[in-house]
Parts: C-alpha cells; structure tokens; sequence
C-alpha cells in the first residue's frame, strides 16, 4: 500500500483496479478507519512514539551524560510525534533503502530531524527556545535507540497498533452488531417460529430467543477480546538488559523499563522474554477475535437460511439486480459475504496464533512478515462485520409465513404430550407417539383425538387440547425479553 493515497480520482480508480488485494481495492473505503491504526504508516509514527518515550524517560533517569530536558524540548518532541505525517514516513522508507532496516532508518530519521532544528537554530529568524532545543538535543543525539534492541521498539509499537484497533474498531463494531442482536431479540421476543434440529422440524422457539442465543454468545466473545492484556518488554538484545547493565550500572533497569512501557505507554509490561516478546497475548487475541467470527458465521448462515425459508424478506434497494438472467431474485448476499470475508479472516488470524508464539531460540525473523499482515486479517474482518450489520438492516421479519409453516407442524406436540403421558405413568408413551407422528406427521384433529382418548386428569388433558404449536414455546419469549 502507498504511503500517500492517490492525488486524483482517475489514479485511485487504476490504484484500486490494480490492488492484489480487495482490501485496497473493491473493499478499500470499507477498511479506511484501520488505515491510521494498522498501516506501515502508522507503524512507523508508533515506533516514533517509543523512541520519543525511551529518550524521555531516559532524560529524567539521573544520568550526568543526559541533563533533563527544557519544557522547549519536551514539547519539540512530543510534537515530532504528534505532527507525524505521510510525508515523515516516506522519508523513512527512502532512508530504508539504504539501511535496509527499517528501526535503524527510525533513529536516523530522528536524527535529521535534529539537525534540521540546529540549522534552523542558527538563522537570523530563530527564537530563543528553538537554540535551546537544538543544543539540548544535539547533546542527546546518541541517546536515541539508547541501549535498545530493534524488538524493543517493535513490540511495543505492534501493542499500541493492536491495541487501538481492538479498542477503536474491532470491539465498537462488534458491539454494534451486539446491540442490533438484542434490539431484534426484545422486537421478536414472543413471535413463535418453527425450530429445526437436523434441519427437521422441532419443538418451536421464537425468533426473539434465537437472536438472543447469538447475542449472550457474542457477548461473551465481546468480554473476552477486550480483557486480553496487551504485553511489552523492553530488555535488550536477548531480554536480559545486557548493554544497559554495562553502560549504567546503578540504574534499576527492570523498574525503569516498566515505568516505559506501563506509564508511559499504557501497556503490560512482561519481565521474561528472549529478542521479542514471545507474542503469546497477540495468540489470545486473534484466538478470541477468530471466536468471535465462528458466532458471526454461524449467524450469517442461520439468516441465510431463514431468508431461505421466507421467515424474513429483505429490504429492496432502488437500481440492484439479484442476477443477470431471473429478474425476481433478491439474494442474501450480505450474509454470503460476511460468511466468505470471515473465513479469511480467520485463516488468517488462526495462523498467527499458531506462528507468533514460534521462536527459534533466542530468535528468528519468521514473526516479522507475519506481523505486517495483521492490518489484512483486522481487514476482512471488519468487511465481514460490516456485511453482516448491513444484512441485519434489512431484515424484515414475515410473520405469515412463519406461522403458515408453525401450522402445518403439529407432530411437534408430540413431545409434551408424551412427556405428560410418562408424568402419569401411561405404558409406552414415547413409543406411542413416535408410532403416530414418526415421517407422516398429524393434524390437529387426529391429535386432538388422541389426547381425548387419553386417562389423564382434566386439568392436564385440557392443558395439552389448548397448546398449539405456537403456543408452545416454554419459556421462549421471557429469555429473549431479558437479554440485555
């Protein structure tokens, strides 16, 4: 992906044409919200952040060699971080090309960019806080990366990309499609459907209650995303701050590292680890967005279903064709798409958490082209969510037609009323019913016969004549009334 978008519309068209990917392509402005998150561009302005943060800290340590620094610097470099922009990271890149290494080209990023503030320091125009911030920061210079070891910044710049997009859009938009769930749980709490198990009918639920299975699932899943702690280390070239504990020896390393990581960058800090933090939390993650995504597939192919069976028409858009050739058609293709995106997705994300956590010795570089597909796996979810919250928009539930199919069903009361006959002791209740209901089905006035025929007591037998197959629903409607 380009650092910078096209500069005109005829340019973004071939860019989009072009794109390997759909994600940059025919998907492109569906994903735009994870671009700041999750892009090389934002990986670079966070790795940024944590050079920023170490040299900060590291002002503030005691070292003879590092003064602290003026508010005038404090500010020149949060502002480094805080102005960050496209242009600063395809310098870097351009830098890159010549390291090949990309922290290395971060550092002397970093370094023009002191040396650009000197310059302007010794023009006639220059303040006095920008001579200060010059001086200060030339005398800091090779403090940046400062005993640090390019996992150091990495890991910590994947927690703070992850963890944004977790909390800014991947925990948003699934509680988006949570609250819709319930919102058609508590608007179809009491309308009684037809259940199928093994795609036979079954005894009936309401529509209301099987939404609200989906939501109590999905938010379960929700809770689990959003607690995973986000780890970090910064420890050094093998985790076992080496050439800190040789340069300054009297500096509390271990507390000075969390401080970094904990305070000033909000993330958890994890005191053992080799090169690279071992990863182990992102497995936790991807494990419990992948979760997530089985609940909405299972969704997806459930409504796919009930479209199928005329429970629910969809919304008509003005001008769409369902296909080229039947000019009735009114396809599910939201639910189809979320159902195709989320198997990427998890592919994708099942992979990582297999591969991340795998490290030869102390490491290798195999997690490295692995990490820069977070962006796509987010990606297809967020696609998958989308469809899916667009499907859900257009449901329009037909209540005719799923009380036509109800009533054309009552071999389901053979459950209760075999399951009053063995209340009352009557020989063979189960196999009595199975022998009247079992692949021919009933109507309701041979049922009715039969329950007349029975020796149960009035008040029972008066129970099982009143029941229909929509009004034996247990206690349906009141679980799908109190999901919230």
């Amino acid at each position: 992906m380009p650092i910078d978008p096209p500069s005109t519309e005829a340019s973004a068209s071939d860019f989009a044409l072009n794109a390997l990917s759909p994600l940059d392509g025919r998907y492109a402005k569906k994903v735009d919200r994870l671009r700041p998150l999750l892009s090389e561009a934002a990986f670079m302005r966070h790795r940024v952040r944590v050079e920023v943060a170490w040299l900060l800290a590291l002002s503030e340590a005691g070292l003879k060699e590092l003064p602290r620094f003026s508010t005038a610097t404090k500010s020149w470099l949060a502002d480094l971080v805080a102005n960050f922009s496209d242009t600063d990271a395809a310098r870097i890149k351009t830098i890159e090309a010549t390291t090949n290494h990309d922290v290395k080209a971060v550092e002397y990023w970093m370094k023009e960019a002191i040396a650009a503030a000197s310059i302007e320091a010794s023009s006639a125009a220059s303040t006095a806080p920008l001579s200060v911030v010059a001086r200060e920061m030339t005398k800091a210079s090779e403090f940046i990366h400062f005993a640090c070891t390019s996992e150091d910044i990495n890991n910590t710049s994947h927690g703070l990309m992850i963890k944004a997009a977790r909390d800014d859009v991947v925990v948003p938009t699934l509680q988006t499609m949570h609250a819709r769930l319930i919102e058609l749980a508590h608007q179809h709490a009491d309308v009684a459907m037809m259940s199928r198990t093994h795609g036979q009918c079954a005894s009936p639920t309401t529509m209301g209650k099987e939404m609200a299975n989906v939501a109590a699932r999905l938010g379960r899943a929700i809770a689990r995303i959003a607690h995973v702690e986000v780890l970090a280390k910064m420890n050094g070239a093998v985790g076992n701050y080496n050439a800190h504990r040789i340069a300054c020896p009297a500096l509390d390393w271990e507390a000075f590292s969390r401080r970094v990581v904990e305070d000033d960058l909000g993330l958890t800090f994890n005191p053992y680890t080799i090169q690279i933090e071992p990863h182990d939390w992102m497995a936790e993650l991807f494990d419990a967005i992948a979760r997530a995504n089985s609940i909405v597939l299972d969704l997806d192919r459930d409504l796919w279903g009930y479209i199928s069976l005329g429970y629910f028409r969809q919304k008509l858009k003005q001008g769409e064709i369902g296909s080229s050739t039947m000019p009735h058609k009114v396809n599910p293709i939201d639910f189809e798409n979320s159902e195709g995106n989320l198997g990427l997705a998890n592919a994708m994300l099942r992979h990582m958490s297999d591969k991340l956590p795998v490290s030869r010795w102390q490491r290798d570089l195999s997690d490295s082209t692995v990490l820069r597909n977070v962006g796509a796996a987010f990606g297809y979810c967020l696609v998958a969510w989308e469809s899916c919250l667009r499907g859900l928009s257009k449901l329009q539930l037909d209540r005719t037609r799923i009380a036509a199919d109800l009533d054309s069903a009552w071999e389901v009361l053979a459950e209760p009323v075999q399951t009053v006959m063995r209340r009352y002791g009557i020989e063979n209740p189960y196999e009595q019913l199975k022998a009247l209901t079992r692949g021919t089905g009933i109507s309701q006035d041979a049922l009715r016969t039969f329950i007349m025929g029975l020796a149960l007591p009035d008040e029972d037998k008066q129970r099982l004549l009143g029941l229909t197959p929509s009004t034996y629903i247990g206690d349906a409607a009141r679980l799908a009334a109190r999901i919230a």
